[in-house]
């Protein structure tokens, strides 16, 4: 008998039962692995969310803080940190603007918590310099003014993070379990603040009101310039000085005749002034080109009145360029009663005869309060949406209004169709409107100028003093 070509061995069974369990061994090694990178996939998830908010906190108080120094006047205000007017915006820890950026950041939540008011550095600098200084008075003026820098850094401790304790994988970006953010935003006024070299860069702002007045400040009954018209300076520079454009009131008054079919200027070859003896400043409507956007029901005349009452974005107010301006003297009718002009402003403002609802400037008496602080009215879009109360001081009303001034020369024709040279803008707080003449009641926020020598391209913005993140990514 042959034997057999393949035997079994006898001892194959106790080989393999050597091998009984290494696969389940190699699975919870694995799954030790899985769970751990899990683990710490969503611990460090939570760090990047954390560090996302953490910044997205600073650079709305950064943002807010410049908004402050934008409306307060520094930027017209070269001799501010010698007289003390800068020292009541951003002087240390308990002005306007560090309180203003420190309240924002804490509306922020960073990993489900509000940052403390004591991890939240708010401090300024000048233009690109790296000096910063929490109190901003300590910086110099001639920099300062012209280029004012709000930095503020967001410190966040105490995370929610457990599994990367134990594996000790936190970077270095990251203290413990805590997360820090910086940002810095800046205000740009190109008008060098008086100091009288031509301006480099112009700006375009949108949303202007088409109410184009002279280049006469009725300081020193109007024999005084808002901007010097070469250089676009500021001639009367300061503020809260009783000699500075910035926190003075006036009145605007349409140069049209009252209750007239469009606007009819009463002398063809007399440009709009100030008039001494009523104390307004004469405007001219300009010509609006597309159609505004964001207009309120109660403002849907005609385009005059949604330019007014709304954002007209699509108008170019070409500062520093030579007849870049067109003006409108056939449709529009800036008179008082009915006219499109007080229709206009009580719907932007929220007014009434009786200033219902309206946002109101803090007062010290019969004169506005420096620094310049609005206060919210009933009407205010922050109130109805629940994010301030009545009263609470806000850095963001559709009483703020920018103007072009224009370089008016003598014996211009005011014809239909005529153009001017837009040299600078006012930032105004319109305080009311007269509904039987139509006259606006403003107070200066803030004055930029371009003159005619301005070069390259503008810096775009909602505002004549525009703010901007200046961050590096």
């Amino acid at each position: 008998m042959l034997k057999p070509l393949i035997r079994r061995s006898v001892h194959r069974g106790q080989r393999r039962s050597s091998e009984r369990g290494f696969t389940m061994a190699l699975v919870t090694v694995a799954l030790v692995a899985i769970i751990g990178m899990a683990a710490l996939s969503i611990d460090i998830g939570t760090l990047y969310q954390a560090k996302a908010e953490a910044q997205r906190a600073a650079d709305t108080a950064a943002l807010a803080g410049a908004r402050v120094i934008s409306l307060s006047g520094i930027t017209a205000d070269p001799t501010g940190n010698s007289d003390g007017t800068w020292a009541a915006v951003c002087g240390g820890s308990t002005n306007l603007a560090t309180l203003t950026a420190q309240a924002v950041a804490e509306q922020n939540t960073i990993a489900g918590v509000t940052p403390a008011a004591t991890s939240i550095n708010v401090t300024y600098s000048a233009g690109t310099s790296t000096t910063a200084n929490a109190d901003c008075s300590q910086l110099s003026g001639s920099e300062f003014a012209i280029n004012p820098v709000v930095n503020v850094t967001v410190t966040q401790a105490n995370l929610p993070i457990f599994f990367a304790r134990v594996f000790s994988l936190i970077g270095a970006n990251y203290s413990g379990s805590s997360v820090t953010a910086t940002a810095s935003a800046e205000a740009y006024n190109p008008s060098n603040s008086g100091n009288g070299a031509p301006v480099p860069t112009p700006v375009s702002p949108r949303c202007v009101k088409p109410w184009i007045i002279p280049n006469s400040d009725p300081l020193n009954l109007g024999v005084s310039k808002f901007v010097d018209p070469t250089s676009g300076s500021i001639v009367s520079a300061g503020a809260d000085t009783g000699s500075s454009t910035v926190g003075e009131t006036f009145s605007l008054s349409a140069d049209c005749t009252l209750g007239a079919s469009g606007c009819n200027p009463p002398s063809p070859n007399n440009p709009p002034q100030y008039n001494t003896s009523s104390n307004t400043e004469e405007y001219i409507p300009a010509e609006i080109a597309g159609t505004p956007g964001a207009v309120p029901s109660c403002a849907t005349g005609d385009l005059y009145q949604e330019a007014i009452g709304g954002c007209d974005q699509s108008t170019v107010y070409a500062c520093g360029v030579q007849l870049g301006t067109a003006i409108d003297l056939t449709d529009y009718n800036p008179g008082g009663g009915s006219g499109d002009t007080s229709t206009a402003v009580q719907c932007l403002i929220h007014g009434s005869s009786a200033g219902t609802g309206q946002d109101s400037l803090v007062m010290n008496g019969f004169v506005p309060a420096f620094p310049l602080q609005i206060q919210a009215g009933s009407g205010s879009a922050l109130v109805k949406a629940s994010l301030v109360s009545t009263g609470n001081t806000i850095t963001s009303s559709t009483s703020i209004a920018t103007i072009p001034i224009a370089n008016f020369t003598g014996g211009l024709q005011l014809t239909p169709g005529s153009s001017v040279t837009i040299v600078g803008f006012l930032q105004v707080f319109i305080n009311s409107v007269d509904p039987t003449t139509g006259n606006v009641s403003v107070t200066v926020l803030n004055v930029s100028g371009c003159g005619d020598l301005s070069t390259g391209t503008p810096d775009f913005g909602s505002s004549p003093v525009p703010i901007r993140l200046i961050t590096p990514p």
